[in-house]
């Protein structure tokens, strides 16, 4: 398997929810998959229409969360806390993550703007990312798509 992702970081999430919502710098696009979104619906006894509305050409996301009108927040950030964390989205379980795919190469870019996300000199707190971390994120993901979205699962 190909696989390309950054090397010597640390990662310890502080729950400051910028991956939650938007900030003056950048609007936050919440992306769901039809499994995301139906395993959400399930477990909040929700309609998905009430969490997230229809996106087109974002494959594999078909939905965006809905966020809060005030606070700018996904609709389940509460209190500081996500309210579905172990039903959560793949683009947050990915979170500061971006995975992109090109002819069977798999590259997890940095989103830059957490907080969390360290150089390994740095010299903090939390878990230093290596190749078996990031294979995880990809059987998340090929677990999460295997509906056909990704053409190949890792072996």
């Amino acid at each position: 398997m190909n696989i390309e992702y950054p090397k010597e970081i640390v990662f310890k999430c502080n729950h400051c929810g910028i991956c939650c919502g938007d900030t003056e710098q950048k609007k936050r696009h919440i992306l769901i998959t039809a499994r995301d979104a139906q395993r959400i619906a399930h477990y909040t006894h929700q309609s998905i229409l009430k969490f997230a509305y229809p996106v087109r050409g974002k494959s594999p996301y078909i939905y965006e969360m809905q966020k809060d009108s005030v606070t700018k927040k996904c609709l389940f950030h509460l209190n500081g806390k996500c309210k579905i964390y172990s039903h959560r989205p793949l683009i947050c379980k990915f979170y500061p993550f971006q995975l992109t795919t090109e002819h069977e190469k798999y590259t997890f870019k940095i989103t830059s703007e957490c907080p969390a996300l360290h150089s390994l000199d740095a010299h903090c707190e939390g878990e230093i990312l290596s190749e078996r971390y990031f294979k995880r994120l990809l059987k998340v993901a090929f677990a999460e798509l295997s509906s056909g979205d990704v053409a190949k699962s890792p072996r």
